[in-house]
């Protein structure tokens, strides 16, 4: 049976909203919730990748696993790796589940709907999509559409992701989820290619395996969680997670 492990990356360095993974979220440090809603999808251990002792101490003072990795890492794939490798040198875990460690509205359900197309033999990498229903989505170039031919009843096999409006013509668009599901060995054969050409044009790092060949599969959800970039992003957060908080306190009391 497949064993997999869950892989939050997180860094203190951020341009947009300086010290990210510790701002206050309902007095929570955002990679807290973080770790919390991937608790809650359980599918396996959770373990932050963090390039701070700040960020390892927090976690580990909410009851969770931190690895403390290198602060040279471009990516968050090479990040995970590193604290997957310290973590499990034995390579017990097989199945890496990368989720970013500022979506701290993500939905468990989604987390464990990014495992479901690697029961596909043939499936090296799998993600997420949402349709996208805001007309002003289809043309913004921050909203990254994931282009791909049926490959089983809301999923989709990857041909390609751009920041462009494609495909052209009639029919849905999808929003890609930062959020993927590596086999192990692929993840180590991932990381060690350098970028490709069409990764450096797009700034879309999933390129690099598409351009290596290797099959990335898309599991089709409901919702496209909050990414946390700037101060407005953080309020949001606030407002959706204090709102879930009521709902779940109003269902505990009747």
């Amino acid at each position: 049976m497949p064993k997999p492990i869950v892989l939050i990356p997180a860094r203190l360095g951020s341009t947009r909203l300086p010290r990210k993974p510790l701002a206050d979220l309902l007095g929570i440090p955002m990679i807290v919730q973080v770790w919390r809603r991937a608790m809650e999808a359980d599918v396996g251990p959770v373990l932050v990748a963090a390039d701070s002792t700040e960020i390892v101490d927090a976690v580990v003072a909410a009851g969770g696993r931190a690895v403390l990795t290198g602060d040279h890492h471009q990516s968050g794939s090479d990040r995970i790796f590193e604290a997957v490798s310290l973590f499990d040198p034995d390579g017990v875990y097989d199945q890496i589940v990368n989720v970013q460690g500022d979506l701290p509205t993500i939905e468990p359900q989604a987390v464990r709907a990014a495992l479901a197309p690697l029961a596909d033999a043939d499936v090296h990498i799998a993600t997420l999509a949402a349709e996208i229903r805001r007309p002003e989505e289809r043309d913004d170039p921050n909203v990254v559409k994931a282009v791909g031919t049926q490959s089983a009843p809301r999923r989709l096999k990857a041909l390609y992701f751009t920041r462009a409006t494609a495909p052209w013509g009639e029919g849905p668009l999808y929003h890609h989820i930062g959020l993927y599901a590596y086999r192990r060995d692929v993840l180590a054969r991932f990381v060690g290619l350098p970028p490709s050409p069409l990764e450096r044009r797009e700034r879309l790092e999933q390129l690099r395996a598409l351009e290596a060949g290797m099959r990335i599969d898309i599991e089709i959800v409901d919702t496209v969680p909050l990414g946390v970039d700037t101060p407005h992003d953080l309020e949001r957060a606030r407002q959706l997670l204090q709102a879930a908080k009521r709902t779940s306190m109003e269902q505990a009391s009747q």
